[in-house]
């Protein structure tokens, strides 16, 4: 199977979509420019014309507002924000009209609609470009979240959230976007719903979101290799709706949880997973639950002050061998660990060696 990288997923994403269903439409600020959102909508206007594929001015909730009444009146929008933090403009459209319509009219009216959301960080990108705010939208009855890590995951959640008929807040992650994955050519979906085991293991289990499946995942590896522990690591995919079960049945094996998030703690979706399976599987931890995600403070804009902002795969190794008790894990094997961990690259730019497939 041939390998693409995940914006190139997007991209075969939507071009499948418009090539399938005349409905749909893509409009978003810079879809037609240069950049292309990253490269992700690029030669589409060309092939499906300036009426599908197209612009929207800096009114980011009104032009929601007729994104929510093209979606009720037949078409099927994806709507594409470069930035989360600029959806926020169009909350009172998202939460209130968006969330409700199907709800307050008992199923007869349905809302189609894609709000495609880019998450991320970096030097510069600072406390109004970088926030991670998917618990705002995961709290909202009425709205389906997905967070794919995956060039695979990626492809076949958009084309599943394109059919949806409910409003779905799609959300990317900056960082995934040039790793390749395996992806088939053809049209396909993945249902929401479902965490994917990315590692499997027997001593921890490890529930993670997004770019920090990666981290979470080369951290799994070399515990593995070095330390003998082994994690069962999830990557979540879909916050709403959300898969408790698969968690549930590994702390049954594992006793033991560490979730781990792009978001600050305080308030992130962590902290609900963590409530519901403390609800459901209480029974089954012999260790106190553990967190880990960035500070509770915005994220600075200074590269310096970065440096120390986001857990990384190091922190993560560390935190998992303190859940886990190892007693193998002497100063040696602590030091090899960190050494094949640490990062050889600027802090504030992804890992390119990570290629994936996963």
């Amino acid at each position: 199977m041939r390998k693409i990288t995940y914006i190139e997923a997007i991209r075969e994403a939507f071009d499948l979509a418009l090539g399938r269903d005349s409905r749909v439409v893509l409009i978003g600020e810079g879809v037609p420019d240069p950049k292309n959102i990253f490269g992700s909508t690029v030669g589409l206007r060309e092939k499906y014309g300036s009426r599908r594929v197209f612009d929207m001015p800096l009114a980011e909730n009104g032009v929601t507002g007729i994104c929510i009444g093209a979606a009720m009146t037949g078409l099927r929008p994806v709507m594409i924000h470069q930035r989360i933090d600029f959806s926020l403009l169009a909350l009172d459209q998202i939460i209130n009209n968006a969330a409700k319509w199907s709800y307050m009219f008992n199923g007869v009216v349905s809302v189609p609609l894609v709000i495609r959301v880019i998450v991320g960080r970096g030097w510069g990108q600072g406390p109004q470009h970088s926030q991670n705010l998917q618990a705002i939208f995961a709290q909202i009855p009425g709205l389906k979240v997905v967070m794919p890590t995956t060039a695979k995951d990626a492809k076949g959640m958009m084309l599943a959230a394109i059919e949806d008929e409910n409003p779905v807040i799609f959300i990317e992650h900056r960082w995934v976007h040039q790793i390749e994955d395996e992806v088939q050519e053809d049209y396909y979906t993945v249902p929401f719903g479902k965490a994917r085991k990315i590692h499997d293991g027997s001593d921890v289990t490890i529930a993670s979101f997004s770019f920090m499946s990666i981290e979470t995942l080369k951290a799994g590896r070399v515990l593995d290799r070095h330390c003998g522990i082994s994690a069962d690591i999830f990557d979540m995919r879909s916050l709403s709706p959300l898969d408790i079960d698969s968690i549930i049945d590994s702390i049954k094996k594992t006793g033991k949880l560490i979730l781990v998030d792009t978001a600050s703690k305080f308030g992130s979706f962590s902290g609900e997973l963590l409530s519901q399976v403390v609800e459901r599987g209480f029974s089954y931890l012999k260790e106190t639950p553990i967190r880990i995600a960035a500070p509770d403070h915005p994220a600075p804009t200074s590269h310096y002050m970065t440096e120390n902002y986001y857990p990384e795969a190091v922190d993560i190794a560390l935190r998992v061998i303190d859940v886990v008790n190892k007693d193998n894990c002497s100063d040696s094997i602590l030091k090899t660990l960190r050494n094949k961990l640490k990062r050889d690259r600027p802090h504030d730019v992804p890992d390119l060696k990570f290629t994936g497939p996963f």
